[in-house]
């Protein structure tokens, strides 16, 4: 089961959606104790990580993930794989009909990710929970946007 997170946590990590915002400063989220209180349970969840910058924290993919909504479709990939195109073009119709968005990440350009999924593209989350990896069951991931909260 996930950990719930409280409503400074999702503050916290829904800031750095902001452009521009790959590293922040947790200054101004409220009272100190109460927001590094908050922050120290995010880097043990492993969804934000603190900088070699002083009291600046950076938010992990996990982290952005933890955000996600149900129909929220991410797909990790990488340039020049034909499995991730493929995927793609199958899963395009799909997002069309449910309204699911969908967020596509290169592995290459995140040194962490890179090496979570380095054989494993394409990697397709929906929400928080992965759906697929490497070929995408079309029928299961319908029933799985179809039973997708919204």
């Amino acid at each position: 089961m996930l950990p719930v997170m409280d409503s400074l946590e999702q503050k916290i990590l829904a800031a750095f959606d902001a452009p521009g915002a790959r590293e922040r400063s947790l200054s101004g989220f409220g009272d100190p104790a109460t927001v590094k209180e908050a922050a120290s349970r995010l880097v043990e969840r492993g969804w934000l990580r603190a900088t070699e910058s002083p009291d600046l924290y950076a938010r992990t993919e996990d982290g952005r993930l933890q955000l996600a909504a149900p129909r929220d479709v991410t797909i990790y990939s990488r340039p020049g794989c034909h499995l991730c195109e493929e995927a793609k073009a199958q899963i395009a119709p799909l997002l069309k009909e449910f309204g699911a968005r969908l967020t596509e990440i290169n592995i290459d350009e995140d040194p962490e990710l890179r090496s979570r999924y380095d054989y494993d593209v394409p990697v397709v989350f929906l929400g928080a929970r992965k759906a697929a990896k490497h070929r995408i069951d079309l029928a299961q991931f319908r029933r799985q946007l179809r039973d997708a909260v919204a």
